[in-house]
């Protein structure tokens, strides 16, 4: 089994394990958001999209930003949270230390020595769509059900 898909089936296993109810969907690829708007609208999804941004941090180590997918990145913000200045990781070594691709960075299957910054907004959303690794599939999940995937994870969990 390839890593991708080995990602993708550790999410089907933590949403079983904790009960927490995910619509699927599998379609052509979304690496970029001009794909993910014509895809969006071609199957009709009405739940919030978010983004998972890996991010270096400067002094060494890494953590993710999952937010809302037209919220802009805060370094000051997430410097105060971190302890760290934050930029955004470059593609090779996110993929090495993630497995995933960029532009399908999945938001719970991270190494659990990189901390995992939340936009708190999210909680509020009826639903969010998120990249289950595999960047032809889209899961979606009750926003009231985050704070239980997170709450499961072994990484440092911080909300922004």
């Amino acid at each position: 089994m390839d890593k991708l898909e080995h990602l993708y089936q550790a999410n089907i296993a933590l949403l079983s394990q904790l009960n927490v109810e995910y619509n699927q969907w599998q379609h052509e690829p979304i690496l970029d958001f001009e794909t993910d708007v014509i895809v969006a609208k071609r199957l009709g999804w009405t739940a919030t999209h978010t983004k998972s941004l890996f991010l270096k941090l400067k002094g060494g180590g890494h953590a993710l930003f999952l937010t809302e997918k037209d919220t802009r990145l805060d370094g000051k913000a997430l410097k105060a949270l971190l302890g760290k200045r934050p930029s955004i990781c470059d593609d090779q070594q996110m993929s090495e230390i993630t497995g995933c691709v960029a532009g399908a960075v999945c938001p719970f299957t991270l190494p659990q020595d990189v901390p995992i910054v939340v936009d708190s907004r999210l909680h509020q959303e009826d639903e969010i769509l998120y990249t289950p690794a595999r960047p032809d599939i889209t899961f979606s999940i009750k926003g009231a059900d985050l704070k239980t995937v997170l709450g499961s994870l072994p990484n440092p969990i911080h909300e922004l």
